[in-house]
């Protein structure tokens, strides 16, 4: 596994360090998203799975930043051309500490951080380029401790760790994702409310708004919080435009988004999984999608303003949620 490289290049961009960050849209997620809903991307690591890539690694998706990122842009761009305005970047798993134990130097994760939006911002040229209707947006994806652990407690959080901790862990990554000019930055799939403290702590002044996303069972995060409290955390932080649930079942969703706009006043931004069931012994998805782009209604009605999907959600589902958007 090749995973220090410097200054490769996709598709005529350089992705080498010292080069000008690219530049956000012209319109701000925050006034689209008052304006109505939008649509969000789904499950970067199925697309890439459908592709033929193997994401068995513990960094998952963020391998292939180093070392197929021509695959990632294709990613983006698959759900761009499907109705997506949101794409979010390869960098959930990407952090400073999981790299790092693989023997890349901190130089390096700091350009395969950059990367990840770049390659994302490249993608939404080529789609707006290519007649997809803008303006198209990136969400810096920046995910819980536990990805990093690649252990499954990212579904359960309680580390052990401190919120002075955790804030120390997100910053320095945020810090860089935040320096390559997304839009916004996603805090996502997170299962603990002290995790969520910390990374509204660690986003203060860095000048880029975020949403906060947790990952919940039922009516509780992962960690077993209640939702209220959970989502009560973000009513007071100016960063976040946005707060709401991802990586859970579609049928948690409505009384999750009707918690979230009651307590926070923000519109909520939802992308759940298929429905469908990991088996973690057989390596392999279990039962059917529950996932139907007629959901959407629904959850737009209970308060949802950023609608996509994440794991096992592909393009095809996306395409059902613009259509169910534009015909609404």
């Amino acid at each position: 596994m090749n995973l220090s490289g410097h200054g490769t290049s996709v598709g005529g961009m350089s992705t080498a360090s010292g080069r000008a960050a690219p530049t956000t849209s012209p319109v701000p997620l925050a006034e689209a998203l008052a304006a109505g809903p939008v649509v969000l991307d789904g499950g970067l690591s199925n697309q890439l799975e459908a592709a033929g890539h193997d994401l068995g690694d513990g960094l998952w998706s963020a391998r292939l930043l180093a070392e197929r990122p021509e695959a990632v842009a294709e990613a983006h761009l698959a759900y761009y051309r499907a109705g997506a305005r949101v794409a979010i970047t390869s960098s959930y798993q990407a952090t400073f500490e999981g790299f790092g134990a693989r023997g890349v130097p901190r130089g390096r994760v700091t350009e395969l951080l950059g990367l990840s939006v770049a390659l994302a911002r490249g993608a939404a040229r080529r789609a707006e380029s290519g007649g997809a209707a803008g303006p198209l947006w990136v969400a810096a994806s920046a995910g819980p401790y536990g990805a990093m652990l690649a252990d499954g407690s990212e579904y359960r959080g309680r580390y052990g760790l401190t919120v002075g901790e955790l804030e120390r862990f997100h910053r320095p990554r945020l810090e860089v994702l935040a320096a390559a000019g997304p839009d916004v930055l996603a805090l996502e799939t997170v299962p603990d409310a002290d995790e969520a403290a910390a990374l509204l702590r660690a986003v203060r002044g860095l000048g880029v708004p975020a949403w906060l996303s947790y990952s919940v069972a039922g009516d509780r995060t992962r960690a077993g919080q209640p939702l209220e409290e959970a989502f009560a955390l973000a009513a007071g932080a100016d960063e976040v435009i946005a707060v709401g649930v991802n990586c859970c079942a579609p049928e948690d969703v409505t009384p999750a988004v009707e918690t979230a706009a009651r307590v926070t006043g923000r519109p909520v931004v939802v992308y759940p999984n298929s429905g469908e069931r990991w088996d973690a012994r057989a390596r392999a998805w279990r039962g059917r999608s529950t996932f139907a782009p007629e959901r959407v209604t629904e959850w737009v009605r209970a308060g949802a303003r950023l609608i996509g999907g994440c794991c096992r959600v592909g393009p095809a589902t996306v395409a059902g949620i613009a259509e169910t958007l534009r015909t609404a």
